[in-house]
């Protein structure tokens, strides 16, 4: 084994990152990183202005028409939890599905022990997707939100987010859609699906870094302040600011997450998105063939196609995914992610819910050569060398 390591995690955060995104992210900090909008300076102007420009540059990537409804967060985690916290109360019902990450399980299961709100969660069928008229099914006259994961993060599949939107629209429900797995990889389009909001975070496939994610919001949706501080405008009044994006942002921003966010955006948009997503589906292909082929090693997500993300999940027979995940770091170098990855209920539908499974996941720099050793190591791996 020589001294290169083979980075199979991107799901979880894309690594390396584009040195060109972090080289622009810290060069501007280090020329605006001053508190942006809260002085009078021209600075402080010139940093609110490329804030809003970044504003502006997200809007238009989700196809969104209003740049002052993109809210800044920490991640998809916060963005969620600004967005359901903001719209959900005692006496809702809420649907989501059995795809969801924690990130919105957990919210639920808290509004349903703090408030008695009430929540059901639809099934996902064989080939890892949500049925749109279960969702139908599933809502009720008191419904106040519909959640769907975009891409799933163990399966990757892409859920049919416009034809649910269509069923939502039908019943006059919001949607909201997280995209932490989509992003990047394949496009969103708010406006023409007639989603509500979308969930998202930088420090994956939009190629920025930790700690900056963020809502999108259409204009007609309404989310609750559930955090109080200050912004920068109305500050005599002890009452929030219910103007956006303020409403739902509190204290001073990321600003370096901001830029590094913009930075980001337009290194995806100058590659390509397309072209990016076709290389990256082309060695998921590749792996899920050299897998489907090795004795011992049960694939559990589908087939990849040309419209899902870069993500595979498998087990080995008679080896725990810990030790698999292990062996793949400390014998070969290869990092990827094991264990129930934050959505139980998939693994529990799966079946892998004891010990979990091993997933793979492709990035902006991952190499054919990558799969073909990850695929080396899996058969000596299954074969017990």
């Amino acid at each position: 084994m020589d001294d290169k390591l083979i980075y199979l995690d991107n799901a979880a955060t894309s690594f390396p990152k584009p040195r060109e995104v972090m080289d622009r992210m810290v060069d501007t900090y280090a020329r605006l990183g001053v508190s942006p909008g809260r002085g009078s300076y021209d600075l402080s102007m010139e940093a609110a202005d490329l804030v809003f420009q970044t504003r502006r540059k997200v809007a238009r990537f989700f196809g969104a028409p209003d740049p002052e409804r993109v809210i800044f967060a920490a991640n998809a985690t916060d963005a969620l939890n600004l967005a359901i916290l903001g719209l959900v109360g005692p006496g809702d019902h809420v649907v989501a599905t059995r795809l969801e990450h924690n990130s919105v399980l957990r919210p639920l299961f808290h509004l349903a022990k703090q408030c008695g709100i009430e929540y059901d969660l639809v099934a996902f069928d064989g080939s890892g997707h949500v049925d749109p008229e279960a969702v139908a099914r599933a809502i009720r006259p008191d419904t106040r939100l519909v959640i769907c994961t975009h891409a799933s993060n163990v399966l990757g599949t892409v859920q049919p987010v416009p034809d649910i939107a269509r069923v939502c629209a039908g019943r006059g429900v919001p949607l909201l859609i997280d995209t932490a797995q989509s992003a990047g990889h394949v496009r969103i389009d708010m406006a023409k699906w007639n989603v509500s909001a979308v969930a998202f975070t930088g420090h994956k496939a939009l190629l920025g870094p930790s700690g900056i994610g963020g809502l999108v919001l259409s204009s007609r949706l309404e989310v609750n302040s559930t955090r109080f501080g200050g912004t920068g405008i109305d500050s005599r009044s002890l009452l929030h600011t219910q103007a956006f994006p303020y409403r739902l942002e509190a204290g001073t921003l990321n600003l370096l997450g901001i830029f590094g966010l913009l930075a980001g955006l337009d290194y995806l948009e100058k590659e390509g998105l397309e072209h990016v997503q076709q290389r990256e589906m082309a060695m998921t292909r590749r792996l899920y063939e050299g897998l489907s082929a090795i004795p011992r090693v049960a694939l559990h997500s589908p087939k990849p196609t040309d419209n899902d993300v870069p993500v595979l999940t498998c087990t080995v027979k008679g080896v725990t995914s810990e030790d698999a995940g292990a062996i793949l770091d400390g014998d070969y170098g290869i990092a990827v992610r094991t264990g129930l990855h934050c959505a139980p209920l998939v693994h529990a539908d799966l079946g892998t819910d004891a010990s979990g499974a091993i997933r793979f996941s492709m990035g902006r720099f991952n190499t054919g050569e990558d799969i073909d050793r990850a695929l080396e190591a899996m058969e000596a791996i299954s074969s017990g060398r």
